[in-house]
């Protein structure tokens, strides 16, 4: 048994699924998931020791790929000062200035912790604004972990809402 199948079984009993996001589960091409140890640039190792080309950059984030010494030495001077403080700090003030300063269309920025809540920010902002609230969802498409965003329409009252993920009313 290889190492990654150890750790899958061992995280069926913790985890539900094995893994913490469904996309991770590999069930759509007939896998199960394999275990990665390290990354360096564009390939990453599981903990078989066998290498990959990461094509998905960790699903968007990675897209400096894994480890870029710039961005490792830049954390680490950082993270000497405190990685966390649940207050304002004064790097926020600087990057929303440089993000609304390289795109000039961007009048202000708000910092959230994932794509799910950005998504369900934008919702409430754009229900505001328009004072309407419906919004348009692609099919088949991940919008975020959010009960709203987690449902097909039907074709209207006959139909009604069916949930894309059980747990959705």
């Amino acid at each position: 048994m290889t190492k990654s199948a150890e750790l899958f079984a061992r995280a069926q009993k913790r985890i539900p699924g094995g893994v913490n996001s469904p996309v991770r589960a590999f069930r759509n091409v007939d896998g199960t998931p394999f275990f990665v140890a390290c990354g360096e640039g564009a390939r990453i190792w599981d903990v078989d020791g066998k290498e990959y080309i990461d094509y998905l950059g960790s699903w968007g984030p990675a897209i400096l790929g894994h480890a870029p010494k710039e961005v490792v030495d830049a954390v680490r001077e950082a993270a000497t000062h405190g990685v966390s403080f649940g207050i304002p700090n004064p790097l926020e003030v600087e990057i929303a200035e440089l993000i609304c300063d390289w795109i000039p269309s961007i009048e202000k920025v708000r910092m959230v912790n994932s794509g799910t809540e950005a998504t369900m920010s934008c919702i409430r902002l754009a229900r505001a604004f328009t004072r309407r609230d419906k919004i348009v969802k692609f099919d088949g498409c991940y919008h975020g972990h959010v009960d709203a965003l987690l449902v097909k329409t039907g074709s209207g009252a006959l139909t009604h809402g069916r949930p894309d993920s059980a747990g959705v009313p």
